[in-house]
């Protein structure tokens, strides 16, 4: 049997993206997980650059600023109220979450501020979540205050229900329910309501730079988080969209055996990034462990039976946390195989906290046409709210 040694590299200033308002090609600062392997389902973290501060690669120079003509601008804009911003607000069960946008779809302000959870718990109870985020509010009033610095709101959005589902309720959502409804009533400006899901599948669509998809047919859309874990097919109105649930979880959310399995190796909710982190320090082979996936749904909850066993066993915080994701990501990969055989080739969106894991991210892509949410709007955020209201408020 021969072997040969590849070598293989790439020149990280191509990972830079552009800023508009720099006019500059910049590498923000942050963590780039690289991996390798013989095909994209079966690579493996192989190193980690970390990035302590953003980097300028190219300044690039404006050539037309003050030109003597006027833009072109789409309908969209045209009865909008111009120089005026579209507020969006979320509480979800882990998140406080503020976002602003200009009349052109433009993100100004997204603002998030976790719920605190006390170490070793993994989660709250709604009263406690409804207290937490009276709390946040009144901390993230100065921020909202100087982003909007006397301009005037055209219209408010707010998630107001879990998911778009007949009897879809969480008591948390009443909080943003009555900021928003009081900001509205008093500006004088319309008040939209949208589902939690709908503001994650919005936000992924801007983040992820498939706008035009909401203007398809349809796509498939998977909400992947630590309460939610649907596959959906899903179609675009005007205050939103209409879902059909076609894949979703029996029991647990990926999400909440990610942290469940976090929280019993001692690390603090949610666990999401440090079960990602402890992946990356991995380096060995994993065990291929029985997944649940048939006629739609899938199990999760035999995941924490695993994980606190092979912790009892090895002690080993990074290749628990590598046989974690492995199983988390068979599951969504089996559902995504079974997907592809009913509805073609319909393009993929993966939203939700969940899918901003690189590891995941990676084993899904291979399956073409998928698309990902940036982390900022992976986890739970209010600039889908704010993007959703804007929509429907023209």
């Amino acid at each position: 049997k021969k072997s040969q040694t590849v070598k293989a590299g790439f020149d990280i200033r191509d990972l830079a993206g552009f800023d508009t308002k720099s006019a500059s090609y910049v590498l923000e600062k942050g963590e780039y997980v690289v991996f390798a392997g013989a095909d994209s389902a079966g690579a493996k973290p192989v190193a980690v650059l970390s990035l302590e501060n953003d980097f300028t690669v190219l300044k690039a120079e404006r050539l037309f600023d003050g030109a003597d003509f006027n833009d072109l601008r789409g309908f969209e804009s045209r009865d909008m109220d111009t120089g005026k911003l579209i507020l969006g607000i979320d509480t979800s069960n882990y998140t406080t979450s503020i976002a602003v946008c200009d009349c052109e779809g433009n993100i100004l302000l997204n603002l998030k501020k976790l719920l605190d959870v006390k170490e070793g718990e993994r989660g709250l109870r709604q009263s406690d979540a409804v207290f937490a985020h009276t709390k946040n509010f009144s901390q993230l009033a100065d921020e909202l205050a100087k982003a909007i610095q006397g301009r005037n709101i055209a219209a408010v959005g707010v998630s107001v229900a879990p998911r778009d589902a007949e009897g879809s309720y969480m008591p948390c959502f009443l909080v943003g329910k009555s900021v928003a409804s009081m900001i509205s009533a008093t500006s004088e400006v319309p008040l939209y309501c949208f589902s939690h899901q709908s503001g994650h599948i919005m936000a992924a669509l801007h983040s992820s730079g498939v706008n035009d998809m909401i203007m398809r047919a349809g796509f498939i859309a998977f909400h992947v988080s630590g309460g939610t874990t649907e596959a959906l097919f899903v179609k675009p109105k005007a205050n939103g969209f209409d879902v059909q649930l076609i894949a979703e979880t029996a029991d647990i959310s990926a999400g909440q055996a990610i942290d469940r399995a976090g929280v019993m190796m001692g690390m603090r909710f949610p666990c999401g990034k440090e079960i990602e982190h402890q992946t990356c320090e991995f380096s060995g082979v994993v065990p291929k462990y029985k997944i649940s996936v048939k006629n739609g749904k899938c199990n999760f909850s035999g995941l924490e039976n695993i994980s606190q066993k092979l912790y009892k066993e090895t002690g080993d915080k990074s290749y628990v946390s590598a046989c974690v994701l492995d199983f988390v990501a068979n599951t969504l990969c089996k559902i995504t195989e079974d997907i592809r055989n009913e509805y073609g080739d319909l393009p993929i969106l993966y939203a939700g906290g969940v899918m901003s894991n690189k590891f995941l991210q990676a084993r899904l892509s291979a399956y073409g046409d998928t698309y990902f949410a940036t982390p900022e709007f992976s986890t739970d955020n209010a600039a889908g709210i704010a993007l959703l209201a804007r929509k429907a408020h023209n």
